[in-house]
């Protein structure tokens, strides 16, 4: 059994210690937010947060969230209101969607440690998150919203 807190809520899970993050949360747990992008930890569409920090979940084994807390795109906000997604509506960001709970959990961890981040502050920190349809312009804009309007 590994024990850890998702979203606030103790969870104890046997599986594997070696099973990615990833599948515990979306097979076992059932929160689907979550999603595989390309399981080598390239692309982020996967990326949760661990103790705050924003880990790719594809490659994290469930025996390093041991006792730690994982936060996914459903409990960022549970109604939708935090200034991330709320900005994400406001700018219309998603196309297709696919990649928006990573790109999401990846601003999160930086408007939490840097309240207004500079576009190249944003850039740099969303590098590595990839987006299919190219909707990057429009990332970065709903970040600078939230950052303004948090």
């Amino acid at each position: 059994m590994v024990a850890f807190t998702v979203n606030g809520q103790r969870k104890d899970v046997g599986v594997d210690a070696n099973t990615p993050l990833l599948w515990v949360l979306r097979e076992h747990l059932k929160m689907t937010g979550t999603k595989f992008g390309c399981g080598i930890a390239a692309c982020g569409a996967c990326t949760v947060h661990i103790d705050g920090k924003a880990t790719r979940s594809c490659v994290t084994p469930v025996s390093m969230v041991e006792g730690k807390s994982v936060t996914t795109i459903e409990g960022l906000s549970a109604d939708g209101s935090h200034a991330l997604q709320k900005a994400w509506v406001a700018e219309q960001v998603p196309q297709c969607g696919y990649c928006q709970s990573g790109q999401i959990m990846q601003a999160a961890e930086l408007i939490a440690r840097n309240k207004n981040p500079s576009r190249d502050e944003i850039v740099r920190h969303m590098n590595g998150n990839l987006c299919r349809c190219g909707t990057y312009l429009k990332i970065i804009s709903a970040i600078q919203r939230a950052a303004r309007e948090g």
